[in-house]
This record gives structure tokens, C-alpha cells and sequence, in this order.
């Protein structure tokens, strides 16, 4: 998948703020600490899933980081009573006596994750909690029928490449971080998300799934990818009685305890 260089859009990100939270907080619930000093919250975006943490644990130094700046803009507004930092946890550390690490919707777009999973559990201290939520939807229909109309329009060869690559395996992730933890656990939550039809799916992908499709494309080229997807998801995702649709999106959630 090619990462794209334009920066995130907040105000387009938190038109389904709601929705994009829930993960967060069912992630968070099952956190086992009570007490903790340290917590980060990797791609924090603009501070909805920091604002859970600090809500939880007051008395923490709470630490959001994200590559983008616009965001991190965003969440130090929203939420001054915590740090933030514009970082890649590509190549970024935790400090020393880091209590909980907290992940939500962002390794998945992170090169070679599982690798940085393993060196950020390591890097926790006995006790010390990795917790990670990723979007495991790349072959619902609202993912497929990107990749389909990218390959089948005159924009095709710009967009080689952008479709986000499919998740380990559950097996995959338990072998690579349980030497690490005395604890693992996996599991898979689908929600489903009912929308104002088409035109809301395409216009909940703009701000995440949809950015590596559309960053290559000038403005008329962007209207005309966004016209044929919605045209495409219009099939795919049925009008329910009350004329929504619901939008399947399975999450993989992954808790670890060093």
C-alpha cells in the first residue's frame, strides 16, 4: 500500500466521531490496570481516544503522538491537560516505565506492523500493556469495490498499489508476541453502522481507507473515482427499512500483558 504524504483532516475525520470511538472504548475496557503513571496513545488523532484515557487514569501523564500535524493540533485544543507530539512509531521509542501503550485504528497503516508491536511490547515493563485495535475490513465490499474502481478507470495506473494489504493471521500475531507477554488476547468484534446510504460510506472512507485512492488524483479525477465508488456501493449495501444501510466493519483487537 502506498502511505500518502497529505495531511489528515480532522473536521472530516470526526463526522462519525461516535462511531469511530466505540472501538476505542471497548478496547479500553478490558485494559487491566487500575493504577498506571505513563500511557500513550499511538496515532491519537484529534484526541477522541486520548480523552478516554485521561478520563480513566486522571492523575497520568497521558502522551498522544501522530504523524500528523493537523491532528495533533487538534488534540492538543481539544485536550491540554495532556501532551502531544508529532511522531512515526515507525521509528519512535516509549520512554522508560511506559505502563500502557494504546493503539486505536493507526497499525494498519504502519509498514511492516507487526515488527513494531513486538519492539514496543518489549519495550514495557513487567505489567506493562499493549492494547490495539485495527480494522480488519479489507475484503468487506466497502474496501473491495475501492480496489475495483481503481483498477477499472482511466486513473488506474496512478493508483497501483494504493489498496491497504490484508491482516496477519490471529495465529500469526499470538506466535509473535506471547514470547514477549505473560498474557495474549485476540479477538474480532464486527459492528455494523447504520448510514445515510452510499454518498455517507464514501464519505466516512474520505478521511482514512479512501486517502491513498484520492491523494494521487487531481480534483476532477477525485470527483469522478468518488462518483463510481459510490455508484458501486450503492449495490452492495441495501437501503434497511428505515432507508439507512449498514456497513459491516469488523475491528481486530489485540491485548497483551508483559
Amino acid at each position: 500500500m502506498r502511505r500518502t504524504t497529505e495531511d489528515w483532516n480532522p473536521n472530516l475525520y470526526l463526522k462519525f466521531a461516535d462511531e469511530r470511538t466505540r472501538p476505542s472504548r471497548d478496547l479500553l475496557a478490558q485494559v487491566p490496570l487500575e493504577t498506571l503513571r505513563n500511557v500513550v496513545d499511538i496515532g491519537c488523532g484529534p484526541g477522541n481516544s486520548t480523552e478516554l484515557l485521561a478520563g480513566r487514569w486522571p492523575d497520568a501523564d497521558v502522551l498522544g503522538i501522530d504523524t500528523s500535524p493537523a491532528m495533533v493540533e487538534q488534540a492538543a485544543e481539544r485536550l491540554p491537560v495532556a501532551r502531544f507530539e508529532v511522531a512515526d512509531v515507525a521509528s519512535w521509542t516509549p520512554e522508560p516505565g511506559t505502563d500502557l501503550i494504546f493503539g486505536n485504528a493507526v497499525f494498519q497503516w504502519v509498514p511492516d506492523h507487526p515488527a513494531v508491536l513486538r519492539r514496543l511490547l518489549d519495550a514495557l515493563p513487567e505489567g506493562g500493556v499493549l492494547a490495539v485495535q485495527m480494522p480488519d475490513n479489507v475484503n468487506e465490499p466497502s474496501h473491495r469495490l475501492m480496489a475495483e474502481t481503481a483498477a477499472h478507470g482511466p486513473w488506474a495506473e496512478k493508483l497501483a498499489g494504493a489498496a491497504r494489504d490484508v491482516l496477519p493471521s490471529v495465529g500469526e500475531y499470538y506466535d509473535l508476541l506471547k514470547p514477549a507477554a505473560r498474557q495474549v488476547e485476540i479477538w474480532h468484534t464486527d459492528y455494523n453502522h447504520a448510514m445515510d446510504g452510499a454518498p455517507a460510506i464514501a464519505e466516512w472512507f474520505r478521511s482514512t481507507a479512501l486517502r491513498p485512492f484520492l491523494s494521487p488524483l487531481d480534483e476532477e479525477e477525485r470527483a469522478a473515482f468518488l462518483a463510481a465508488y459510490v455508484e458501486r456501493l450503492a449495490e452492495a449495501y441495501p437501503a434497511r427499512v428505515d432507508g439507512k444501510v449498514l456497513l459491516r466493519f469488523p475491528r481486530l483487537f489485540i491485548l497483551a500483558v508483559r
